[in-house]
């Protein structure tokens, strides 16, 4: 059997079924651990039989100390089976979201400075982390030290999670909003968001289009 094992609920776990039945045909069993904690537990008593194959989706961060520690254990356990267990080469599942090439034009956000952000901040992304070094924007700046605890993981879920508040566009409840995977049109305007997206296009089409960008091709590929 395939699995895919990931830390993630709601949306993310969503998100990891959608791939699994539109990208490979449902190939794969999808379960989700509940958190970096429980899925690092599940592998340790992880022992694959005969032809089982394992995917790991565990949100690699490298500036957040307690998820890198987690991170090189998970790594140590994977590298017993590691013809069987793959740790798919990801920051977290917002980032796929926040990097979708259309995420702009699809959602019709308007918040002009998040958009601005958005890309300075994609732009400094390297080694799985925000070089701050990279941002010369004062506001950027000031957006990034504002947060209580700053993680790369906290910024990219803050500002896709801004990006994304429409609730058919929504990537923060227990599904993905239903605007990323059904026909058009759920919903054309509102005060807040005018949809990208011409009326016809079919849930399966919005899906490929997300599953082809880079990000998403360079985890599943890899």
């Amino acid at each position: 059997m395939k699995y895919i094992w990931t830390e993630d609920t709601g949306a993310g776990l969503h998100f990891w079924e959608l791939v699994n039945e539109h990208l490979f045909h449902c190939e794969f069993i999808v379960e989700s651990k509940g958190s970096n904690q429980g899925l690092l537990e599940a592998a340790r008593e992880l022992v694959p039989g005969d032809g089982d194959k394992y995917f790991f989706a565990f949100d690699i961060v490298y500036d957040n100390m307690d998820v890198m520690n987690k991170y090189l254990e998970l790594r140590e356990l994977a590298a017993v089976y590691h013809e069987q267990i793959v740790i798919l080469d990801m920051i977290c599942f917002e980032y796929i979201i926040l990097s979708f090439s259309k995420l702009v034009e699809w959602t019709g956000t308007g918040k002009k400075d998040k958009i601005a952000m958005r890309e300075r901040i994609l732009c400094a992304i390297a080694d799985h982390r925000i070089d701050i070094g990279r941002i010369e924007d004062r506001k950027t700046k000031e957006y990034l030290m504002g947060f209580k605890r700053y993680s790369t993981e906290r910024v990219i879920k803050a500002i896709t999670y801004e990006l994304t508040e429409n609730d058919e566009w929504s990537v923060k409840g227990r599904q993905m909003g239903n605007c990323w995977h059904k026909d058009c049109c759920v919903k054309q305007n509102n005060e807040k968001n005018s949809c990208g997206i011409h009326k016809g296009m079919t849930g399966v089409n919005k899906l490929a289009g997300l599953f082809a960008d880079w990000e998403v091709s360079k985890i599943v590929n890899a």
